[in-house]
């Protein structure tokens, strides 16, 4: 063996095995990646943007905004000195928010002390804002084509049916054989790109993104079938063993669509906490008990002389939050008095719209037909 049982931890596989089960996934992939536009770049900055974007993203949801958003910010100074407003609005819808917060923090640190380009060593990359093993992996290996492994979610479950791992998919073990799997088997040495460590690494993901998928693994073109223990064993179907799921929280939402010749009427969301800082529909929680309190029971005060009123309903949309899955019904509403917007309370010129920075759940509820026709009247 060219590389002991430990340092693949604790999984033995021969090294001319090892080698012959690369070269196998690395033709694969360069027959047959998809095209994807963050691939047509070696660019770090532009690179590291998808990562971060396909992070609880998919990628047929991330083109559109990796686009947006480099139209808009083409350069990690741009990033830097970007208002916090426009930020959000490029990146809502996308969710997790505190992804864009970390990004912006760390390019900053990447423009006052890396010159503006993101660092090379996996330390210093490693100490920016949000960066975590695998972001600096896929930067690291992709944009600069350093012996840096990664795993992510994919990478899991690959090794998981490869190597017949009987782990959990959130389990620690998994995790800690995975990445010495992942650092076993990088390239560490190579002639050409094609063959280097950032067309394994994204060859790895590739595969479990496109073949080795969760439900129904499509084995019969896999690469790698003749190396899979999984398959060989009739287990492709039960690994990864799936995780201890919590049940779900079921929350009802009423949202209003408040709307006058000056715009849609938002509230804005307090500046530190869950979605901080971004713009909704005014919004109660009317759940059966127990409340889940994730939000209020009432709208917004909004003084002594005016009160909301709940009309027809605009349409209903299903939205889900960590553990919460919910359901808003959304209707026209009505301010009863006059109110001039205050305090947490945004008019919104429908104009605008687009370019605010709203929850993903707002956009959602806007899309509705029954919501259209009525901003449309």
């Amino acid at each position: 063996m060219t590389r002991s049982a430990h340092s693949l931890g604790s999984v033995e596989i021969d090294g001319k095995r090892a080698a012959e089960l690369r070269r196998q996934l690395l033709r694969w992939y360069d027959r047959c990646a998809r095209r994807l536009p963050w691939r047509e770049t070696r660019d770090p900055y532009r690179i590291w943007i998808s990562e971060a974007m396909l992070q609880q993203t998919r990628v047929e949801t991330a083109i559109p905004y990796w686009e947006r958003f480099l139209e808009q910010l083409p350069k990690v100074e741009d990033l830097a000195l970007a208002e916090e407003r426009d930020l959000l609005a490029l990146w809502s819808g996308l969710g997790y928010y505190r992804r864009v917060r970390s990004l912006q923090a760390a390019a900053r640190v990447v423009v006052d002390q890396h010159a503006g380009q993101f660092p090379t060593d996996k330390n210093q990359a490693l100490a920016l804002p949000g960066v975590g093993p695998y972001t600096a992996g896929a930067v690291l290996s992709i944009a600069y084509d350093q012996a840096v492994a990664l795993v992510d979610g994919n990478v899991l479950r690959v090794f998981a049916r490869l190597f017949a791992l009987e782990h959990a998919l959130d389990s620690g073990e998994l995790k800690r054989k995975s990445w010495g799997l992942a650092e076993a088997l990088l390239p560490r040495r190579s002639r050409t790109r094609k063959t280097g460590p950032g067309a394994w690494n994204q060859a790895l993901m590739e595969l479990g993104a496109t073949l080795c998928k969760v439900r129904e693994p499509d084995c019969a073109n896999c690469p790698l079938a003749n190396f899979c223990l999984a398959k060989a064993q009739g287990k492709t179907a039960q690994l990864p063993l799936a995780p201890r799921r919590k049940s779900a929280t079921q929350v009802q939402l009423e949202q209003l669509v408040v709307l006058n010749k000056a715009g849609l009427l938002l509230v804005e969301r307090p500046a530190k906490g869950r979605m901080a800082g971004l713009w909704e529909l005014p919004t109660r929680e009317c759940s059966k008990e127990p409340a889940t309190h994730l939000y209020p029971s009432g709208y917004p005060e909004i003084g002594a002389n005016c009160g909301w009123s709940a009309g027809r309903e605009l349409g209903e949309i299903r939205h889900g939050i960590t553990r919460y899955r919910i359901r808003a019904t959304v209707r026209l509403g009505r301010l009863e008095g006059r109110l001039r917007p205050a305090g947490s309370l945004r008019r919104v010129a429908l104009a605008s719209l687009e370019r605010a920075p709203l929850t993903g759940m707002t956009r959602k509820a806007l899309g509705l037909p029954g919501v259209q026709e009525a901003l449309g009247e």
